[in-house]
């Protein structure tokens, strides 16, 4: 963890090279929120000129009310002491008995709030987030954890929404799931005991569950406090845990705001099938459960273990596991944050999320980046701090500023770039049906709207030392290990948003076999480095304060740049499965050599902008290496052409896929392209990276 040096509780502010805004709270934000540190140890402890502002913050705030000190400017201010924040730790009664000792479990739930509010008698809603990493791995770009003074209490909270909400009149609340940190019972990695230990602590906020001021014993509290409104946010497990407490339902709720987190655990380890990591559950819990924990849960690790068997096939387990099918109970707005190349949380995660809640009629809102496993606050900090200040100040406070009238969608069309759309996918998106035919060389052929004769294969031999990155290398060029097929240079841009499908009609030579479907921009551009260590970040020395601060918890956190790459090609959307799944994507079966099988492959979600000049490609090979297992045997596939497609989320559909293609000659045959990007560096087995 790299260490933060205390500072005092005021900060030297200015305003270089704050980036420009939309929204009006941009010009308080440059003032007195974002403050640039080049050496914390040179600022002085105490400040005269300091004082006097708290007083003169105090002094309105007890005069004329927080209400209506908030009211004027249409948001929450900064008007509570940071300083003289409650900081407590309660423990929550779960109702289970997870490590079977005969109690119900506790979960700790740390706490900070402003003081002055409880002495008006004015409860106010709460930010919280509920995380198995607050001891373990931590929090955030630099991998902060909880800390606590000399008498137990609450003393610094990773990340910087304590720092931000707290002198707005918010709660921040961050629980410990079971089984990790100071709670009780044990991990089951997203299933029961993981839910109902945040979902607990919503319902003590809301008067509906019994806490303590002890892991054991101790007098029962309240949340007095609180107004019962609660909005849950995290990144990859927290987000998931987000989900997970929005699917049951439960009154409270108001938002969450899940950055890249899992929809359904099945498809967290396995795609259709194939595996995606070469250990389950048990293996994840184990990395985060307190000590405590590994002593008393050899029964929910060999639950764990029994339930999601390396075979891939659907179980119970997975249903519990499985969000999704919950859409419908899910009464908080949602504000989805996801990168569309996370290679550990897959964007099929937030596809499938979003298009359920959308089907609910859920409120919600989505950014996606070109990151990987990377938190807004480090790619868009700015418009990220001030767009999270506005959605929570309209779900948890009741302003009337307008968030949840702006558009939809923001996506980043290249690093730092964005685009915004009224809603996602992109208004005029359309399933367009693209057919893969052969070239004049075997393994290089065109994709087009026309239907492949009857008869027409291409013919691949999986190795599973080849990766998506080798392929779209070489995507013009036969190779032994994929079957590749390309428009020829687009004349307009096409632009594909949301999910689509590849459908493949394949003979195998064995009785096992894994297929992959990706798609490519085959042209130069500068990206994202996601495959490097920081997944299209670099980090910075210097830092910048977000809020308030005290030495414990300073809110100052390291800067980040772009870490950029110039490629010839870029794999958008990926997608993978095992054949043996053709009949039931619940459960394979031994495959008979010789005999042919359909099987539709789900490509994660995206939004691509394949420019003019561009080739669009779809490649079709055996294990994509570094992102699925291979199978038991190393087998050869041929693929029928007349009975394989691709059905696409193109905006314009048809029409403009005709436009963008009308006239253009058939693609070369050539040698490799530049290098691509390189596989992943290092790919994460936990939802947790950073």
């Amino acid at each position: 963890m790299n260490h933060i040096r205390p500072l005092s509780a005021v900060r030297l502010c200015h305003r270089p090279h704050l980036p420009r805004h939309p929204h009006p709270y941009a010009r308080e934000l440059s003032r007195a929120t974002v403050r640039f540190v080049t050496n914390p140890a040179r600022i002085p402890r105490i400040s005269f000129t300091a004082l006097v502002l708290a007083a003169v913050a105090a002094l309105l705030s007890a005069l004329i009310g927080p209400a209506a000190a908030q009211a004027a400017p249409g948001e929450s201010r900064p008007v509570y002491s940071y300083d003289h924040a409650i900081r407590e730790s309660v423990w929550v009664d779960t109702g289970l008995d997870g490590d079977g000792d005969g109690r119900t479990d506790r979960v700790a739930a740390d706490i900070v709030r402003p003081s002055e509010p409880a002495r008006q008698d004015r409860r106010i809603p709460v930010i919280m987030d509920a995380s198995p990493y607050y001891s373990c791995c931590g929090r955030g770009n630099e991998s902060q954890k909880k800390t606590y003074d000399d008498r137990g209490r609450p003393a610094g909270f990773p990340l910087f929404y304590d720092n931000y909400f707290v002198p707005r009149g918010y709660a921040t609340v961050l629980v410990d799931l079971a089984g990790t940190n100071r709670s009780d019972g044990c991990v089951d990695v997203g299933g029961r005991s993981d839910i109902r230990s945040a979902r607990a602590v919503v319902d003590w906020l809301g008067g509906r569950a019994r806490a303590y001021t002890a892991r054991t014993g101790g007098r029962p509290v309240t949340a007095g406090w609180s107004n019962g409104s609660t909005g849950m946010i995290g990144k990859s497990w927290d987000a998931t845990i987000a989900n997970g407490v929005a699917a049951t339902g439960v009154r409270g709720l108001k938002t969450i705001v899940p950055i890249a987190g899992i929809s359904s655990w099945y498809d967290y380890y396995f795609a259709q099938g194939a595996p995606l990591y070469d250990s389950g559950p048990d293996s994840l819990a184990a990395m985060v459960e307190s000590s405590g924990a590994q002593r008393h849960c050899d029964a929910v690790q060999r639950k764990l273990v029994k339930g999601a068997p390396r075979s891939g096939d659907w179980t119970g387990l997975w249903t519990e596991r499985d969000y999704v099918r919950a859409a419908g109970k899910v009464r908080a707005s949602v504000f989805m944050v996801h990168g569309m190349q996370d290679l550990n949380v897959r964007t099929r995660h937030a596809g499938q999320w979003w298009d359920a809640l959308a089907r609910h009629g859920v409120a919600r809102k989505i950014w996606l980046s070109q990151t990987g496993h990377v938190d807004p606050f480090d790619y868009r900090r700015a418009e990220w701090v001030t767009t999270l200040h506005h959605w929570f100040d309209h779900y948890l406070m009741g302003y009337d500023n307008g968030i949840e009238r702006a558009p939809k969608a923001d996506v980043e069309r290249a690093p730092g770039s964005w685009s915004t759309d009224p809603r996602w996918p992109a208004p005029g998106t359309s399933t367009t049906v693209l057919r893969p035919r052969g070239g004049s060389v075997p393994g290089v052929g065109v994709l087009g709207t026309a239907k492949a004769p009857q008869g027409a294969t291409e013919t691949f031999t999986d190795d599973p030392k080849r990766s998506e990155a080798d392929w779209a290398a070489r995507a013009g060029q036969p190779t032994p290990d994929k079957a590749g097929f390309s428009t020829g240079a687009l004349r307009a841009p096409l632009r594909l948003s949301g999910s689509g499908t590849v459908t493949v009609t394949a003979t195998p030579s064995t009785s096992t076999a894994h297929l992959s479907a990706v798609l490519v921009d085959l042209g130069p551009a500068t990206i994202r480095n996601y495959t490097a260590a920081g997944e299209g970040i670099t980090t910075l020395d210097a830092r910048t304060c977000w809020g308030a601060g005290t030495p414990a918890d300073t809110g100052c956190f390291k800067e980040t740049a772009a870490d950029t790459e110039k490629v010839a090609s870029t794999v958008f959307s990926r997608g993978w499965a095992d054949l043996g799944t053709y009949a039931d994507a619940h459960k394979g079966r031994p495959l008979t050599p010789g005999k042919p099988y359909t099987i539709t492959l789900h490509l994660a979600a995206s939004d691509h902008v394949v420019p003019a000049g561009h080739r669009l490609a779809l490649l079709v090979g055996g294990t994509d290496a570094g992102l699925i297992d291979p199978p038991a045997s190393r087998p050869t596939l041929t693929l029928d052409l007349s009975r394989t497609s691709a059905a696409l989320p193109l905006t314009g559909g048809a029409p403009a896929f005709v436009r963008a293609t009308a006239g253009v000659p058939r693609p070369p045959v050539g040698g490799p392209l530049l290098d691509g990007l390189a596989p992943p560096h290092g790919l994460s087995r936990m939802p947790a990276a950073r």
